[in-house]
């Protein structure tokens, strides 16, 4: 596998061009600075807050009441009193929290020669070296999963004194010794309680200062830093005790054990683009970029390469088995309220953080998101429909926490019941890609019944004769009414019918695969035929909602309409009236503006992926780089969203493999011009695939089975079947 390597020639001047190190629970952003150096510090279960009573009185009439308006074609009525009568109904929940900052003072100044900051993604280390009145120094970081620490080494090839210190807001207690520097902590408003332990090891003098701790006459300077929370640990102090044993191991085994146990995931797939020129790649990333900015007719094809890897990089740093999973900041954030407070929402971006990773090869890390799902979404939504709506199932609204919040939140655009059942399609898919019974039935089966059982208990039959959702929203997005009057709420909007028809479909074919419901299944496949369908509006295109609305915002960064095309797989070219309509709704959207945030442009590159449009595919790209991207290649929103990372490397992923209608498709969306080569992508129904190619012709693919049997596969040009065996079958 080609070594990946994130080059930058200056420290970060904010924390959003930091260098990120992390091992699923806990994370290190590396700041790089030459006076000092700063080293944010996460883990995953610092949020302020808790559990809240989520019940609502008089919930269910309320739904009624304004179900009641729509079936009397008031929409606007229907808005306006949800509006006024509702506000009590909305909860706000609390701040994924920072754990605090080492600050490592070493220079009087940041003067400096020959200055890197490096990120190699296949080993996930950080390094930063330069030179300074003719000492050459180096900084070594990362963050093993292994171990559960984080991991800084600075050294020099001559004599240097350095004083390390913590800050944070809320530090309750801060203990200095001479070879340890301990902080415990509480988070904003509910005093969460953490400790952050630091312990050092050094070749030089250490000693207690007011600061904190001096370290003088060394040439070597070891942090190892674990944090423990309330959340997790009842006795801080112990537990932070018990982990930094195994800083005993000493750093050369930390370091092996680490590099081993990330490039091991790393090295599972890879997606290599050619360079038109070599040179191009030694470039830091910050000049490719503005390259890409200054000069249409640049080309750095490698550049989409390291975007993937980067990633796989950032999946595996911030969701690993028995973590949370990856919030919008990954694992990464600074600060007590970091942006739409680091949450996990559910209307798209917590599940375009997982879009890569079943075909990355990197299956595993989704446990994570379902562990989350099942122990706490499940039985939090599982009271919000009791509670709530007075039914059966489990529902999750547009957002939560780590607490399994699942109530409709801040406002009418929370009035969204969909986001646990769009989670459900991510079990679904897992067992696409694996065909892993025991996975169907004991972690995917009983949340898609409950989110199913939701639903077959709340539609409601119109005077149309079908079964309706609602009130319910298109995520974040509004329509105007025959007066040209802005409404938000909605009876069966597009993506309601295109989410719930899948959720339905799926629970049905568990049940005829694991025969525990039957008659649950036939219920499931009666409610799914009383459904409206899809529905072609009169500009040609896929209709947002259930009437021809105008759209309030026409260039709306959700795209949710969308859904049956990707994630989904209910559009296709078996579906040629609806596959033409939704290109058209994509072109509509760029036309007035749409695709400004970062992982609405990611979106479109699958989008435009499944539609087999290889260049206006490329095209996304490149304006997600442009656009969207900055020198650390973190995704802005603006500001920083890890989803439109994994949601555009997903997206570079489909362009080249693509799997969700039957057979596996060879370079499915790849501009005539653009060439590489691909390893260990992963296809549904368990299929492992290598091939390379140029100017749009498969030079070699050799495909593995889970299970072996025969599948179709499709190259340019040509359809065939083939009989795959476990140890790999040479197609070309």
């Amino acid at each position: 596998m080609k070594n990946y390597v994130l080059h930058l020639v200056d420290p970060a001047s904010q924390w959003d061009n930091t260098s990120p190190v992390g091992c699923g629970s806990a994370g290190l952003s590396v700041w790089g600075g030459i006076a000092e150096d700063r080293l944010t510090l996460n883990e995953e279960s610092i949020w302020d807050g808790g559990p809240m009573d989520t019940k609502v009185d008089g919930f269910t009439d309320m739904i009624e009441h304004v179900r009641s308006l729509f079936l009397e074609g008031k929409e606007y009525e229907a808005n306006r009193w949800a509006e006024e009568n509702m506000k009590d109904c909305f909860n706000r929940i609390k701040a994924y929290e920072y754990a605090g900052e080492l600050f490592v003072k070493i220079h009087g100044d940041d003067a400096a020669e020959n200055y890197r900051r490096d990120l190699d993604l296949t080993d996930g280390v950080c390094t930063v070296a330069y030179e300074k009145d003719g000492v050459s120094y180096k900084r070594t970081f990362f963050a093993s999963y292994p171990a559960r620490l984080l991991a800084g080494r600075y050294e020099a090839d001559a004599p240097f004194s350095a004083s390390i210190r913590f800050r944070r807001e809320n530090v309750i207690r801060l203990i200095a010794a001479s070879d340890s520097l301990s902080a415990i902590a509480a988070t904003a408003t509910t005093e969460n309680r953490f400790l952050v332990k630091t312990k050092i090891v050094s070749d030089g003098k250490c000693s207690v200062s007011d600061a904190g701790i001096s370290v003088t006459n060394a040439t070597k300077i070891e942090l190892y830093t674990v944090i423990v929370t309330a959340f997790k640990s009842y006795d801080l102090v112990d537990a932070a005790e018990d982990r930094l044993e195994v800083a005993a191991k000493g750093w050369d085994a930390l370091y092996e054990e680490h590099t081993a146990d990330h490039r091991a995931l790393m090295n599972r797939s890879d997606l290599s683009f050619d360079a038109p020129d070599p040179a191009v790649d030694a470039l830091p990333v910050s000049e490719r970029l503005e390259r890409l900015r200054s000069d249409p007719d640049a080309r750095d094809d490698s550049l989409l390469s390291l975007y993937f890897a980067f990633g796989k990089y950032l999946l595996i740093g911030s969701s690993r088995p028995g973590t949370l999973p990856a919030n919008l900041q990954g694992v990464w954030a600074t600060g007590l309220t970091p942006p739409w407070n680091s949450d996990y929402h559910t209307n798209i971006n917590l599940q375009m953080n997982y879009w890569q990773a079943e075909e990355a090869n990197l299956g595993e890390c989704t446990s994570a998101l379902f562990d989350y799902m099942n122990r706490y979404l499940l039985p939090g939504g599982e009271k919000v429909a009791r509670e709530n709506y007075g039914v059966r199932g489990t529902v999750i609204h547009h957002l939560s926490d780590i607490y399994g919040f699942a109530a409709a939140a801040d406002g009418l655009w929370g009035l969204w019941p969909l986001g646990g059942a769009w989670l459900a399609y991510h079990m679904w898919e897992h067992w696409l890609y694996t065909g892993d019974r025991d996975f169907l039935l004991n972690t995917a089966y009983r949340y898609i019944r409950k989110c199913a059982e939701f639903f077959i208990d709340t539609l409601f039959e119109g005077p149309d004769g079908y079964l309706h959702s609602g009130p319910s929203t298109s995520p974040e997005n509004a329509y105007l009414d025959a007066e040209g009057r802005r409404v938000n709420l909605a009876i069966s909007p597009t993506m309601d019918i295109e989410i719930i028809g899948g959720l339905l479909d799926f629970y049905a074919e568990c049940e005829d695969i694991l025969c525990l419901d039957p008659v649950g299944g036939r219920r499931a496949r009666e409610v799914r035929a009383k459904m409206p369908p899809l529905q072609i509006g009169k500009h040609g295109q896929l209709m947002e909602w259930i009437k021809d609305y105008d759209e309030s915002e026409p260039g709306h960064r959700h795209i949710s309409h969308a859904f049956g095309l990707y994630p989904a797989a209910q559009i296709s070219r078996n579906t040629p009236e609806l596959f033409k309509a939704i290109e058209v709704t994509l072109n509509r959207r760029l036309a007035s503006g749409g695709g400004h945030t970062g992982w609405s442009r990611a979106w479109l590159i699958n989008l435009f992926a499944r539609l087999g449009k290889g260049q206006e595919a490329y095209d996304n790209v490149r304006l997600l780089f442009t656009k969207s991207t900055i020198a650390n290649l973190f995704d802005t929103h603006p500001p920083f969203q890890i989803d439109g990372n994994f949601g555009g490397a997903a997206g570079i992923g489909e362009m080249v493999l693509q799997s969700h209608d039957g057979a596996i498709t060879l370079l499915p969306a790849v501009p005539a011009w653009l060439n590489g080569s691909f390893r260990g992508l992963r296809a549904r129904g368990g299929y492992t695939v290598d091939a390379a190619w140029k100017d749009g012709k498969i030079l070699s693919l050799t495909v593995r089975a889970d299970r072996p049997g025969t599948v179709k596969i499709r190259i340019p040009g040509q359809e065939i079947e083939a009989e795959v065996s476990a140890e790999g079958t040479k197609i070309v």
